[in-house]
């Protein structure tokens, strides 16, 4: 499930990650990969795909269409109804498909029990995707798969609602103190200066913003309890303890995008996906977009992303391999990127990308200080705890919630 849709996955999801662990635990995906001989020849592709939407799903299966028929194979797009739990499914049951979306926020349970093949290694010129991206998809020092595209936090501003509580292009933040200073600004007018959502998923950029994460650059140990870390939580709680930032629920809103477009509030930080939102929901609404404010230890923010996974057991991983190539190759990406909004992941077509959607380019220029979400398996429940922390963050202790998740992610990893 990606944040364009703003909402995680459902409990029916999770269950089948963990029927997939059983299964993995019963018969070992690594071991009955090796039954699976690669088919020569002509191969019929399946391929699942998460789809945002008819414009995705088009798009996707006439790239798909278009490689078949070149290559002389067959490949079926089917768009999911909820991508985690059929992926789940298919993948325990032993049938999945050939090719398929997979979350970085899921990642790393499909990786840690065999069930991805690890062909990233196999695709051209991998170093031509982001860093960020590239690290998102390793597990256990090897990258699996090609991320497919990705988005980035940035900050939104309502312009006229700006203009209002007098402030102009001089005003616009770029640092914590900065942020504070027109917060206050704009509380004296009578308006909520920042919409921000009540996750990990928008919190967790301050984080960044202080030199500070919630687990180790390998997904081996937590690392949230830091001074870092609690630096950063306190200016969020100081934040809506003054009343200078309100989560969605405090402004009669499902996420921090609608009480954007609602005008009440003057700026929200959220992804690329905005843009469709405001258009379709509030094509009135004047605003523009600039990078996070820096924290004390430099600029942040958080990236998004899915890769093409390769099911472990395919028969036909040598023309799956090639199908992604195909999928991952610039002039695709752009294509993509034309049709239904996302940001290419390889850094060769970024030109290409800012020239056609120039307003976007703080959301693709945050690539390169993004951290991508945890990266680490079994962490569903740890993380539904941080959240409930974090939500109840204006009034609760940054110290507990941050000891809590160390100490809840190190049982789940078994440390």
């Amino acid at each position: 499930m990606t944040p364009r849709t703003f909402t995680r996955a459902a409990l029916a999801g999770v269950a089948a990650v963990a029927l997939l662990g059983s299964a993995a635990c019963g018969s070992g995906f690594d071991d009955s990969a090796g039954d699976t001989k690669q088919s020569s020849g002509p191969a019929s592709l399946q391929i699942l795909i998460g789809s945002s939407g008819d414009a995705e799903t088009k798009a996707v299966q006439e790239a798909a269409a278009k490689w078949a028929g070149s290559s002389g194979n067959t490949a079926t797009v089917t768009p999911a109804q909820d991508l985690t739990q059929q992926l789940g499914q298919a993948l325990a049951g032993g049938t999945p498909p050939d090719v398929f979306y997979v979350d970085a926020t899921r990642f790393a349970d499909f990786a840690s029990v065999g069930a991805l093949e690890p062909y990233g290694d196999k695709v051209s010129n991998t170093d031509d995707f982001y860093e960020s991206l590239r690290t998102a998809f390793t597990y256990d020092g090897k990258l699996y798969c090609a991320p497919k595209d990705f988005s980035t936090l940035a900050l939104q501003i309502n312009t006229d609602l700006w203009t209002k509580a007098g402030l102009t292009d001089a005003d616009v933040p770029t640092t914590w103190d900065q942020l504070t200073a027109v917060s206050q600004k704009i509380k004296a007018k009578g308006q909520v200066a920042l919409a921000l959502g009540d996750t990990r998923d928008r919190i967790g950029a301050f984080l960044v913003q202080n030199g500070g994460w919630l687990m180790s650059a390998d997904g081996k140990q937590p690392t949230a309890d830091t001074p870092e870390n609690l630096q950063a939580l306190q200016y969020v709680k100081s934040l809506l303890a003054n009343g200078y930032a309100k989560f969605p629920k405090q402004l009669d809103s499902g996420w921090s995008g609608e009480a954007f477009g609602k005008g009440k509030a003057v700026m929200t930080i959220e992804g690329n996906w905005i843009k469709g939102a405001l258009q379709n929901d509030f094509p009135n609404v004047k605003y523009k977009v600039v990078p996070l404010p820096a924290g004390p230890k430099g600029q942040g923010t958080l990236s998004f992303t899915q890769c093409w996974g390769i099911a472990a057991k395919s028969k036909y991983k040598e023309q799956a391999i090639k199908f992604v190539e195909a999928m991952t190759a610039g002039d695709q990406q752009m294509a993509f990127a034309k049709a239904f909004g996302v940001m290419p992941s390889r850094q060769s077509v970024s030109g290409q990308y800012t020239s056609a959607f120039p307003a976007d380019k703080p959301f693709i220029d945050g690539v390169a200080y993004a951290q991508g979400p945890v990266n680490a398996p079994k962490m569903d429940s740890v993380l539904r705890d941080l959240e409930a922390g974090l939500q109840g963050l204006a009034t609760g202790d940054p110290k507990t919630i941050l000891a809590n998740f160390d100490k809840n992610a190190k049982a789940a990893l078994g440390g």
